[in-house]
């Protein structure tokens, strides 16, 4: 049962994750590119 539980938690932990990822790229950022392009040499086209 305990095994049960935490692959659950888990498993919710990781959807999470993916969703903040999927709703960060949505507005325009990303794990690469914050979008302040001053300190990256402007290199992601805004």
């Amino acid at each position: 049962m305990g095994t049960i539980i935490v692959g659950g938690i888990v498993l919710c932990l990781t959807a999470a994750a993916i969703g903040s990822m999927i709703h960060d790229k949505k507005n325009g950022k990303s794990i690469q590119c914050g979008g302040d392009c001053k300190h990256c040499g402007g290199h992601c086209g805004q």
